[in-house]
């Protein structure tokens, strides 16, 4: 399969990396990490000048209609910059809406979110519960003309100042998705604290929320499942600017540290220790491209490219991430070193819309169902 990008694809990767680079270098970052807004609306305004927000969305609602190839490219340099801020979350609910919503409910939320003037965001994880359809706990109940919802939802990103939030329940026992004002009565948020301090994330919880019928997206278990797919490709790709970056800062530790008279990298076991990383990285690149292709061509292999992507991607980001970490020996988990943050990030990378075990899992069952070949 050609990987290869397009002028355009090109373009948008050059662009959205220098965006990050300049206006919100690594300095910006740990600046952030303190504060309590989800969002800094300076950088917010600037990526959806670059079109970020509507990127995946039909050009009707002022989208640009592109696939999820394209959001691969710029979740890739978020994760590369350690980038904060609701891209991936909005993209998630943005598809989500544009392939099950109502075209009343598509009318009134994607210009929005479009424009990047509200962002929306995905309660689908529940506490001590795989992220998976069979950790759905959370339910849906039909009230003469409305649906009520009542649960908990943790890891919830950007969840504070989002205005929708989709959310995942079991409605009549059956998993289905609806889209929630955050300011409703009977949502709480709460910020939690985590180990990745670059992106932020909430616990919401629902009592009682009342929710309109017409706020339900069509399509159940199936439909769900795919967006999950989708949300692991994304994940997957800002894992992958993670990982590329901690193996840049890891040659280039190589380079400049002295021991013995000499620079480690001169030695075979530096350079045996930085070749594994660098293998582990192309073929994050080579899994998590093939799975967005699957996905926007509508394959059948969608569902079993998507698991593998995540399950690799998982485990080689923890591997990256640990032999970065041998190789910069304790100075690269100070706060005084960069590396530390991006350490934090992998692993929260390698646990979102589920860890390794559950899309291995998962895999294999998809496996156990393909016809055999001849």
């Amino acid at each position: 399969m050609n990987f290869e990008l397009s002028v355009e694809q090109d373009m948008l990767r050059e662009a959205s990396r220098e965006l990050l680079s300049d206006r919100a270098p690594i300095g910006h970052v740990r600046a952030w990490t303190d504060r309590e807004e989800d969002v800094d609306p300076e950088v917010w305004r600037l990526t959806a000048g670059l079109g970020w927000p509507g990127l995946g969305l039909p050009e009707e609602y002022g989208g640009s209609g592109q696939g999820l190839v394209e959001l691969v490219l710029v979740a890739r340099e978020v994760g590369r910059a350690l980038g904060r801020g609701p891209f991936l979350p909005t993209a998630i609910v943005g598809r989500a809406l544009a392939a099950a919503g109502s075209p009343g409910l598509r009318a009134e939320v994607l210009p929005a979110l479009a424009t990047g003037s509200s962002w929306a965001t995905w309660a689908f994880a529940e506490p001590r519960a795989p992220w998976a359809l069979d950790g759905v706990r959370a339910t849906a109940r039909t009230e003469r003309d409305a649906i009520v919802l009542d649960g908990v939802k943790t890891a919830v990103q950007d969840a504070g100042g989002a205005r929708q939030l989709l959310v995942t329940a079991l409605h009549d026992g059956v998993p289905a998705s609806f889209l929630v004002d955050r300011t409703a009565p009977g949502v709480a948020v709460r910020r939690q604290r985590t180990l990745d301090p670059t992106r932020s994330f909430h616990e919401v919880r629902f009592e009682g929320v009342r929710v309109a019928r017409e706020y339900r997206l069509a399509g159940g278990p199936d439909e769900i499942q795919r967006l999950l797919d989708e949300a692991s490709v994304l994940r997957c790709a800002d894992a992958l600017g993670v990982m590329e970056r901690m193996l840049e800062l890891t040659v280039q530790h190589a380079k400049e540290r002295v021991q013995f008279g000499r620079p480690i990298g001169t030695f075979q076991a530096v350079k045996h220790a930085c070749a594994d990383m660098a293998l582990l990285v192309h073929g994050a690149h080579a899994v998590t491209s093939y799975a967005a292709m699957a996905a926007d061509a509508g394959s059948d292999d969608d569902g079993r490219a998507a698991c593998a992507a995540a399950s690799y991607v998982c485990a080689g980001a923890g591997e990256v991430a640990a032999r970065a970490l041998q190789l910069h020996g304790g100075i690269g988990f100070t706060w005084e070193h960069d590396l530390h943050l991006h350490l934090r990030r992998a692993r929260a990378d390698s646990v979102l819309y589920g860890d390794a075990a559950v899309h291995r899992d998962r895999l294999c069952t998809l496996l156990r169902r393909s016809p055999a070949s001849p």
